[in-house]
């Protein structure tokens, strides 16, 4: 089951125009993300996945300098890029991870991908799909900023095959969670904080949410605003510019500085339907 993920990256921000090569503790958040990626353990590889546009140059540009895989796509379908940069590196299980999540957890990628592995090989029934924040009735418990999705790659063909709306094409998964309603939890724990909740949606496609207790999600890690990137940038210097702490060292640091959390306090989440075009699709209000 060759994993690749895949992390979609582009300068059209309307919030924070070329927010993924802005610095953070002087390296381009893009930079901080996929090296973050690459510590994850289950991955068989990455690639960035950009548009054809002029303005997303400097993206492509960094990648050949890093020596990153990069795929160049459509701007608006976004679907069709994420297929076609997995057809394009053979991936048969996809990651999905925006470039605006610097401080994504790769222990956490590994677990959500163990998910979909793991039933591949059991087949207790295999999934088509898993996410660690759906919209209701299911939940967020993480942080907003940790969000991962993982799809099979025929799961993710079926998609672009028959997706027809516009923001099914631009938030690449919605096709296989929409309508989806929870049915079990399954009787094992990810971790001693973790369960995970399965359901079934009306084209056939079988889903699990991964869920944290306590119910982290009301907070904010993302870069889309000033502010956003102000809390990230300030998070960054308190481990000394490394790139290797954990998501449960951020808590431990808010637990001890609890005002920096509200440096980004008041911003909302985008909704879905009427997102801007940014690269920032998985963190909307469904």
């Amino acid at each position: 089951m060759r994993t690749i993920a895949i992390i979609q990256a582009r300068m059209g921000a309307t919030r924070l125009p070329g927010k993924v090569l802005l610095h953070i503790a002087g390296q381009p958040m893009l930079v901080r993300v996929v090296e973050r990626v690459r510590h994850a353990t289950l991955l068989d590889g990455f690639m960035v996945a950009t548009t054809t546009e002029v303005q997303d140059e400097p993206v492509a540009e960094l990648c050949r300098a890093r020596g990153y895989p990069c795929f160049r796509g459509s701007q608006q379908d976004v679907l069709d890029r994420y297929y076609q940069a997995a057809r394009q590196i053979d991936a048969q299980v996809v990651v999905r991870i925006t470039a605006d999540c610097p401080v994504i957890d790769p222990q956490l990628i590994d677990e959500m991908v163990q998910i979909v592995q793991s039933s591949l090989v059991n087949r207790q029934p295999s999934l088509d799909f898993a996410a660690n924040r759906l919209p209701p009735p299911w939940s967020r418990t993480y942080p907003i900023g940790l969000d991962v999705e993982v799809c099979t790659f025929i799961a993710l063909e079926r998609a672009w095959r028959e997706a027809d709306q516009p923001y099914q094409r631009e938030h690449v998964m919605p096709y296989l969670y929409e309508g989806a309603s929870p049915d079990t939890h399954l009787p094992f724990l990810v971790t001693r904080h973790s369960t995970i909740t399965t359901g079934s949606t009306p084209r056939g496609f079988h889903i699990a949410l991964l869920n944290h207790d306590p119910d982290y999600g009301a907070l904010r890690w993302t870069v889309d605003t000033p502010e956003d990137l102000e809390l990230i940038r300030q998070v960054y210097g308190r481990f000394g510019g490394r790139d290797d702490f954990g998501w449960q060292e951020i808590l431990t640091l808010f637990d001890g500085e609890p005002e920096l959390a509200r440096l980004n306090a008041g911003i909302q989440a985008k909704r879905m339907k009427d997102a801007e075009k940014s690269e920032g699709e998985t963190h909307v209000q469904n």
